[in-house]
């Protein structure tokens, strides 16, 4: 055993934590398994920075979550209208679902979640040292997720999401602790990997990939001939794949960054097949203004009732503003001539114009989520939920046009 090993054992913080070392081109990599949300990860991340000298530390964060970290209220400066307006509605949703489930955890515990990686984050400052943020950015990481997945197993995952935000039964910490035993998370991620490969290899594979170039390509751009020793603070379930991928990495660490980082395109099939549907919807409508006007204008009428009618009750579900009901009437009939923003955009638009967020709306959002009323109370929340109902009112509309017209013709 090293003299560095028998240091770590006996230091106060560090006995039981998951730590491995990593030698790599001159580097020597200590990384630390954390869990996000525990005490224990925090004094270890401190015991390491009093205890050892390092050259560097690196979070497992990027920079929009860093900058969440360094600045908590910075959600509150969120522009609504410019998230509805570039499609970034739902990215925003499931960021929130996130943090709120961590949140809930924080709660539990008095410890705010990933109080680990600030730590790294203030070590870095303390001792004066670069500070490598080496996570891929969460939007592209929950993207690839989504994409990677079926139609149908996309319902599961939103179903998941809710399910976390929602539960009310405690978690022990004594569980919490456990996740960082490399037996149990093996197991459990192998158990994860046979119900969705391509949901772990986006969410844990990729990453611990991503994380390892990350680590190589900083240390490239920082390494002189001088030996080279890096902090490296990452989750307990990356631990094992992120000191693999460092071990036997071989190609251009940038490569690896570039190719990793990209947002997958998205699927042609579902944009096609609602194409496809409108241009049916419409030919049935053209062949009933053939055969009589009085049918064509009934079938005109029945797809702007069917659609508008779907969109204002999703508005209503939502209880939005009495003009952003008539928005949502209004834009879902015109919605295949007017590509851009959907039905529920325009109508979440009007609602956040007529109703708009006030202060204490941002800084109780993450606390009125947590609960089903939040959603209907909190200003921010109800806009993005008058989004997602209108615009799945729109769908549910435009295929219930559909039937009630083709069984009228046929």
């Amino acid at each position: 055993m090293s003299v560095t090993e028998t240091a770590v054992l006996s230091t106060p913080g560090l006995h039981g934590q998951p730590i491995e070392r990593v030698h790599r081109d001159g580097v020597e990599y200590v990384v630390l398994g954390t869990a996000h949300v525990s005490r224990s990860s925090v004094e270890a991340v401190q015991a390491l920075l009093a205890t050892e000298k390092f050259d560097a530390i690196a979070v497992e964060l990027c920079e929009s979550r860093a900058q969440g970290m360094r600045d908590p209220e910075s959600f509150k400066q969120m522009d609504l209208f410019r998230v509805i307006r570039q499609g970034k509605a739902g990215m925003v949703a499931a960021s929130l679902v996130l943090s709120t489930f961590q949140k809930r955890l924080a709660d539990q515990y008095g410890i705010e979640p990933g109080a680990e990686m600030k730590a790294g984050m203030d070590g870095a400052q303390a001792h004066n040292v670069p500070l490598w943020l080496i996570d891929r950015e969460v939007g592209t990481t929950l993207k690839r997720a989504w994409h990677s997945v079926s139609f149908w197993q996309r319902f599961g995952l939103l179903g998941g999401l809710l399910a976390s935000v929602f539960e009310r039964e405690t978690i022990d910490e004594k569980e919490i602790e456990k996740l960082k035993q490399g037996d149990m998370l093996e197991s459990a991620f192998s158990e994860f990997a046979t119900e969705s490969a391509p949901l772990y290899r986006s969410l844990i594979a990729e990453r611990d990939a991503f994380m390892a170039a990350r680590l190589r390509e900083e240390a490239g751009r920082s390494i002189t001939a001088n030996p080279c020793r890096v902090l490296v603070v990452i989750g307990a379930g990356h631990l094992k794949g992120l000191c693999e991928h460092l071990r036997i990495q071989q190609s251009d660490p940038a490569a690896t960054v570039t190719e990793l980082a990209q947002t997958p395109p998205k699927a042609q099939w579902p944009k096609w097949l609602a194409i496809s549907v409108v241009l049916l919807i419409f030919a049935a409508i053209g062949y009933a203004f053939h055969r009589n006007t009085a049918l064509g204008a009934q079938a005109l009428r029945d797809w702007v009732l069917f659609t508008g009618g779907f969109a204002a009750l999703g508005a209503i579900a939502a209880r939005a503003h009495p003009l952003s009901i008539v928005a949502a009437f209004i834009a879902a009939p015109i919605k295949p001539f007017r590509p851009g923003i959907p039905s529920g955009g325009i109508s979440a638009m009007v609602e956040a114009w007529v109703r708009r967020p006030r202060v204490a709306d941002f800084e109780s959002l993450r606390d009125d989520i947590v609960h089903w009323s939040g959603w209907w109370t909190n200003r921010v929340a109800r806009t993005l939920l008058n989004f997602f109902l209108v615009c799945l009112g729109t769908i549910v509309g435009e295929y219930a046009a559909g039937i009630h017209i083709l069984k009228s013709l046929f």
